[in-house]
């Protein structure tokens, strides 16, 4: 349900960590090469930074995404016998992995229920009313509160979808928007 690309969960983990201030549609561009090149932990992990940094420059803070992928990566075949692991505590251990990383594959790869709070799930939920927070980790706690767990994922999923393609950050698209009448932030854009 991701508009990333991948075929693996080692493939998954490396495009969310590009992922981070990029759009999915940058890093899309940018993984055929990346995968094709290094198709495993293994072969990231031994990765020659130069190289690495080449086909990843235009997803944006190339040097420190560089490490994080290497180090990621490292410690997947080290730790983990190559396989992405299933528990937050382990995903959350791994350089660049944050909580909506750590969600995002709990989720996509694991089927467990996760709220991965990106800029568009904490836009929207924020707007709607539907939490209220100031940082994601705060609106994770709080979407939880309000969305029942057999949701979690798909929730995460309409969030980031309706932040895109209606209720942008700039200017939401309220006049088309099919939760006009339920948003409270509304007036304020209209």
């Amino acid at each position: 349900m991701t508009a990333l690309h991948y075929q693996n969960p080692f493939q998954l983990l490396v495009a969310v960590i590009l992922s981070a201030q990029c759009t999915d549609a940058r890093v899309n561009l940018v993984t055929p090469e990346l995968f094709a090149r290094y198709s495993t932990p293994q072969a990231l992990a031994s990765a020659k930074r130069r190289d690495l940094e080449r086909i990843i420059k235009s997803c944006g803070f190339f040097r420190m995404k560089t490490r994080n992928l290497i180090g990621a990566s490292s410690m997947l075949v080290e730790r983990y016998r190559g396989q992405v692991p299933s528990t937050i505590d382990e995903l959350l251990e791994l350089p660049g992995v944050g909580r909506k990383t750590a969600n995002v594959i709990l989720a996509v790869v694991f089927g467990q229920a996760a709220i991965a709070v990106d800029t568009h799930v904490f836009r929207v939920a924020n707007r709607l009313r539907l939490a209220r927070a100031t940082t994601s980790a705060k609106m994770e706690l709080a979407l939880q509160r309000v969305i029942p767990q057999a949701q979690w994922s798909h929730a995460h999923h309409w969030l980031i979808y309706h932040g895109r393609q209606v209720c942008h950050a700039r200017k939401p698209a309220c006049p088309q928007c099919v939760l006009l009448d339920l948003c409270p932030s509304a007036k304020y854009f209209l």
